[in-house]
């Protein structure tokens, strides 16, 4: 081998090496936002909730041990028993049953409501940071205008003029959460509209749409990553409240609001009736929320760089 040859030899060595280092660094960032996130306790416990209630969601029909609307008139409002865990309701309807079937709801109304939610307010968010002028000024005085309103009392008068059902509460809670998602993009947008990579890419004329999805979206990700685990809870609590009110999801679906609403009649029989529904509520938004807090301590550094 000549003295050329082990030259380059060893430059193809110091390539591959590289390449891999490349690749190692790569995936230590998701390991570190994983490490930054195990930190926090509480973070990690929301996870397991979490992942427990998805798990009881899916497999609903496997787990629950009865027909969650089938009525046993002879055995109302039972206290919790082998045959019934959690006891039955007002209809002799087992509750643990709809419980199970309740967390089916919850999750399709939260991830749904966030779909629709971010949908709208990440696109118009977009516009307004990106366009500015009378266009940023029309759009955040919209979202003045909706934050005007309470929030309950607009998504009631939404779901009422929508009608009865799932997707009526869906698009209602939708249509008054979409604010938060448009403040906390534009927000972004304008922190990073000035950078030097974005004005490179004006510079040597790259299209508008292509450089909102290939720089400005990919960098405001974390933050509607972190706004979404943050709203999923609320929208559940908003569907919830509706639903107490008689407003979206009917009997005899399985819903913890409705659970709430029609066991709040008979807490002085059985006070299991409201408090195992209430607690699903409760324990599911602390969740969710324990997972916002830990996904947002864990993606602020990377974003600023920081180890």
């Amino acid at each position: 081998m000549t003295k050329d040859d082990s030259y380059f030899g060893e430059k193809e060595i110091d390539l591959e090496k590289e390449i891999e280092d490349l690749k190692k660094k790569e995936t230590s960032q998701i390991e570190l936002v994983w490490l930054r996130f195990k930190r926090n306790k509480l973070a990690l416990f929301g996870l397991g909730v979490l992942l427990m209630l998805i798990i009881v969601a899916i497999f609903a029909p496997i787990l629950a041990p009865h027909d969650p609307i089938k009525t046993d008139i002879y055995n109302t409002r039972a206290y919790p028993s082998l045959e019934h865990p959690l006891g039955t309701d007002q209809l002799g309807r087992d509750t643990l049953s709809r419980l199970m079937y309740g967390a089916r709801i919850a999750l399709l109304i939260g991830l749904l409501v966030v779909f629709v939610s971010g949908g709208i307010g990440v696109t118009l968010g977009l516009i307004a940071g990106t366009k500015g002028g009378w266009i940023d000024e029309v759009i955040m005085r919209t979202v003045d205008a909706f934050l005007a309103f309470p929030t309950l009392i607009f998504g009631l008068a939404l779901a009422t003029s929508l009608g009865f059902g799932l997707y009526p509460v869906i698009i209602a809670v939708g249509l008054v959460m979409w604010t938060r998602f448009a403040r906390i993009t534009r927000g972004e947008v304008l922190s990073i509209k000035n950078e030097m990579f974005i004005e490179s890419a004006e510079a040597i004329g790259e299209s508008k749409t292509h450089i909102v999805l290939r720089y400005f979206l990919p960098n405001i990700l974390p933050s509607i990553v972190v706004m979404a685990t943050i709203q999923i809870p609320w929208a559940i609590l908003a569907a919830a409240a509706l639903n107490y009110l008689g407003v979206g999801i009917q009997p005899p679906t399985s819903s913890w609001g409705e659970m709430v609403k029609s066991g709040s009649v008979y807490m002085q029989f059985n006070p299991l009736l409201v408090t195992v529904s209430g607690m699903a509520i409760v324990i599911t938004v602390l969740a969710f929320n324990f997972v916002g807090d830990g996904l947002r301590d864990a993606l602020d550094p990377v974003r600023r760089g920081g180890k």
